[in-house]
């Protein structure tokens, strides 16, 4: 009895082994299904990547190297020609140096802004919420529906000008955006207001993960207040500094939505940059081949900025 009662053990036993080897065989070929799934969304994702980014990346350059003007396409070579053109080519070194102005101004401060209203909402504000959101707000706008907004408030008749009445300093009232030698400066001064809600989000992240530990050993010498962020917390988040500085120039060397509605590049040439004159010369001129010239020097410029980063990003990692 004890010899058959071993034997219908082993029996169940191999029933369990086999239904535990069945169970196991299902869930390896539902997670093969499921990477294949993956596998094929991965590569449909880096053929729509490769047709619609790089592959008209490598056309644009092919086509700045050929005289193609106006509707009907021609593709004959002419080498480097569009490129030695635009060395003598005034409105692109006007374009360029309203680029480097624009960022001169747009790029400190709306870091500077950012992290003194992250440092604001660091204090552990109440409501701190509700002014997070109202400072992120301006960026949650769309650039055409805030370029709009702004061309309005920078008329002679505009918000900006009223106030400066009502604050007894009228003789400040100006055209701000018909006037060439402000123009540049106003564009700024409109997107520092919509920028600076993100940068601080950035800062504010940061800055929280700042370690508690450091926070108050420096307090315990005797750092408090402005002396705690300039040599505590501050050195501490050049990794996000560095983040918001690359995303702001970016931003800054492709801007063109807002600009376009606002000012249309005018007065003149005054707001004209980079990517307003592309569009101008492919699209106003039918100048194709000299327009996408254009546009790949404004992507070396891009890439000049984005490799670095991205080297020192990885090599942290």
């Amino acid at each position: 009895m004890e010899q058959i009662s071993e034997e219908i053990d082993k029996i169940e036993d191999f029933k369990v082994e086999k239904k535990l080897k069945f169970s196991k065989d299902i869930i390896n070929n539902i997670f093969a299904r499921d990477k294949l799934i993956i596998r094929l969304i991965f590569i449909t994702c880096c053929i729509l990547v490769a047709y619609f980014v790089y592959y008209f990346i490598v056309w644009n350059i092919l086509v700045s190297m050929t005289d193609w003007q106006g509707l009907i396409q021609t593709y004959n070579f002419v080498g480097f020609e569009n490129y030695l053109r635009m060395l003598d080519d005034p409105i692109f070194w006007t374009s360029l140096t309203n680029n480097l102005v624009f960022m001169l101004v747009f790029i400190p401060s709306s870091i500077v802004i950012g992290l003194f209203l992250a440092i604001l909402l660091d204090q552990k504000i109440r409501k701190e919420s509700v002014f997070r959101t109202i400072y992120l707000l301006p960026y949650a706008l769309s650039f055409i529906v805030t370029a709009y907004l702004w061309q309005w408030m920078f008329t002679e008749e505009g918000v900006i000008n009223f106030i400066l009445d009502l604050f007894g300093l009228g003789f400040l009232k100006m055209s701000w955006i018909s006037d060439p030698d402000i123009a540049l400066f106003s564009v700024s001064f409109a997107l520092v207001w919509q920028f600076s809600g993100y940068i601080m989000l950035i800062f504010l992240a940061a800055i929280r993960t700042v370690p508690q530990s450091h926070i108050m050993a420096a307090q315990i010498d005797g750092a408090s207040g402005f002396r705690l962020y300039t040599r505590v917390i501050i050195p501490q988040i050049k990794t996000s500094t560095f983040t918001a500085f690359v995303i702001l120039m970016i931003f800054s060397l492709k801007a063109f939505d807002f600009i376009w509605i606002l000012t249309d590049g005018g007065p003149g040439w005054a707001t004209t940059i980079l990517p307003i004159t592309v569009y101008k010369v492919a699209f106003k001129s039918n100048q194709f081949a000299y327009s996408s010239a254009i546009a790949t020097t404004l992507l070396l410029i891009v890439m000049v900025i984005v490799i670095p980063y991205l080297y020192i990003t990885y090599r942290k990692r």
